[in-house]
């Protein structure tokens, strides 16, 4: 599981698949590893995004029209992991696309395509039972969100089942940039650390270079992804180059 965090924080840049295209997308990814992305969260595009605020939902909404499917995003990460042996590879997906395929197979299909781990936002750790043998098996790393809500119970529960490293959801709501960073997202990882020596990444908000340098202060990984999605929608015909622009600049404030 190549999960490296030698830079703090380490930047896990998601991208939703199939947006505006997969073969951008492709393009896209590779420009973000040169850039300096540690982690990519592939993201499965799907019609009720519960987490997502509307930057993402639009990219979701775009990528559905063009097909895209679960399979069509695991064969980018075969191709993506032919590129790049280095980079930590995760799928980000809600459940109901892996039921349809099938979790023992989707399992099966996710290691061979070279991926580390997955996260599925809307699976519960109490129903989590099935994934986590199949996953395991398979040597996938199993992600999980923790938010500022979650009870020290339900954070030891987490812990006790997470591998790779825990997403710290920086508050409460969807995803989206937002102007601060809430206060309480190092309470968050504060309380988590009791629970667990994973590395903590944590996400929901964080948009701009100054957001990011301020997580390495507390977290090991920083997510960022609604403002890599509206870069991509800003900018048709220069995605790849404008994603790895924004990168770079991330990329510096890394120590």
């Amino acid at each position: 599981m190549p999960f490296h965090f030698e830079n703090k924080p380490t930047l896990v840049a998601y991208v939703t698949c199939g947006d505006p295209n997969l073969a951008t997308t492709r393009e896209i990814i590779i420009a973000a590893i040169e850039a300096g992305a540690g982690i990519i969260e592939l993201g499965v595009p799907f019609s009720d995004p519960l987490a997502d605020g509307p930057v993402i939902q639009r990219a979701s909404e775009r990528a559905l029209k063009h097909g895209t499917s679960l399979e069509q995003v695991l064969k980018l990460a075969a191709e993506i992991r032919e590129h790049s042996q280095s980079v930590g590879l995760i799928i980000f997906s809600y459940l109901n696309p892996i039921l349809q395929m099938g979790i023992a197979k989707f399992c099966k299909i996710a290691r061979h395509a070279g991926l580390d781990g997955v996260l599925i936002t809307d699976l519960p750790v109490e129903e989590s039972a099935g994934y986590l043998r199949e996953a395991r098996s398979n040597d996938l790393a199993t992600i999980f969100l923790v938010a500022p809500t979650s009870t020290d119970v339900r954070l030891k529960q987490i812990a006790a089942v997470s591998t790779g490293f825990v997403y710290a959801v920086s508050r409460t709501g969807v995803t989206g940039a937002r102007q601060q960073l809430p206060e309480d997202a190092n309470g968050l990882v504060k309380r988590l650390r009791r629970f667990t020596k994973l590395p903590v990444a944590v996400g929901f908000g964080i948009s701009t270079p100054e957001q990011f340098a301020a997580v390495g202060k507390y977290a090991e990984g920083a997510v960022i992804g609604s403002a890599i999605v509206q870069i991509i929608e800003r900018n048709p015909g220069r995605e790849a180059v404008s994603v790895a622009e924004f990168v770079g600049s991330l990329a510096a404030r890394s120590s």
